[in-house]
């Protein structure tokens, strides 16, 4: 079986090429190297460079392929920046997904994986969001991700009764950390773990954006995940797929309680030995409060589970940057 990886040659999608090709799912990745590194795609693995936005370079890779099935991961990823930059948010996740459907409706390619965002809830009026919560999107990234899953449904909808019925599903889950290969490290210029990591590593103080939420420490809360943890998500809603298993339109990949940035901070002082003081700077506009998701649907249909500590993922991102070239 081979599966397509959209953005296989960044932080994510790396590392869900290495969990299918470890199920021997036979993963092929195109990416357009616009924010990914090809050195980060395994060299058995076959490599298109393209956009998701040229079809007739997904509809050929599909088809020369033989693929069974797309793990979508592909995408603008920046909530604060989707906030000055919208029209580019919407290019890449809502053009972009419309055009790989239509790609793989021409190559009769049924299966989707979409990997969505915890965004779309925006910012939620319970203390753990589960998937019957509202989706509020508080920012055009978190709106193009759930005109993403709209997309999906109402593909779903309009095939259902045609010989290749799309069969679907999205993974939402908010920041993901740590590393399950030392060679790929999040590259990211805005996520929390690599802006510490540079500041760590060059001598400055990291920072954090507002301390004046309304969470306990002033520090926003979020779900910090194990990106090992998300891949292996993914190989099996791609496993449950193929096999026509029941499967549910949306799964929170969560933790059930999160962590606020001021505990992500003191447990990089830990991990590092590197004692510092966080310098303050404003919020980040888009940012909500909190969002901390419940993984129990994932849990019961996907074997989520939460298998690393903080520190844990502290460690495994700090090694895999500490090995990378400068």
């Amino acid at each position: 079986m081979t599966w397509l990886v959209t953005g296989g040659a960044g932080y994510i999608g790396a590392h869900v090429v290495r969990a299918l090709a470890a199920a021997q799912l036979e993963p092929v990745v195109i990416d357009d190297l616009s924010t990914g590194r090809e050195s980060f795609v395994p060299a058995a693995v076959p490599f298109v460079r393209a956009s998701i936005l040229d079809r007739e370079a997904l509809e050929s890779a599909l088809r020369s392929h033989r693929v069974e099935g797309v793990v979508h991961v592909a995408g603008f990823k920046y909530a604060g920046v989707s906030v000055q930059r919208p029209l580019h948010a919407y290019a890449q996740n809502v053009e972009g997904t419309r055009v790989l459907l239509e790609a793989m409706e021409s190559a009769d390619v049924s299966n989707i994986v979409f990997s969505s965002s915890a965004a779309v809830y925006g910012t939620p009026d319970v203390a753990v969001v589960t998937e019957e919560a509202p989706t509020r999107p508080a920012s055009p990234y978190g709106e193009s991700k759930l005109i993403g899953e709209w997309l999906l449904r109402d593909q779903g909808i309009a095939t259902a009764g045609s010989r290749h019925p799309l069969r679907h599903t999205s993974l939402r889950y908010f920041n993901v950390v740590g590393s399950g290969d030392p060679a790929v490290w999040d590259t990211s210029p805005h996520n929390l773990f690599p802006l510490v990591f540079e500041a760590l590593l060059s001598g400055r103080a990291p920072r954090i954006n507002g301390d004046d939420y309304d969470t306990p420490d002033g520090t926003n809360v979020r779900d910090y995940v194990h990106v090992a943890d998300i891949a292996a998500a993914h190989v099996v809603a791609a496993r449950r797929l193929a096999a026509g298993d029941p499967i549910e339109p949306a799964y929170n990949l969560g933790s059930g309680d999160g962590l606020s940035v001021r505990q992500v901070m003191d447990a990089m002082a830990r991990v590092t030995g590197i004692a510092f003081a966080p310098e303050i700077a404003p919020r980040r506009p888009g940012d909500p409060d909190r969002i901390v998701a419940s993984g129990q649907r994932a849990a019961r249909d996907l074997e989520w589970r939460m298998r690393h500590t903080v520190d844990e993922m502290v460690r495994s991102g700090w090694e895999a940057r500490r090995s990378a070239s400068p």
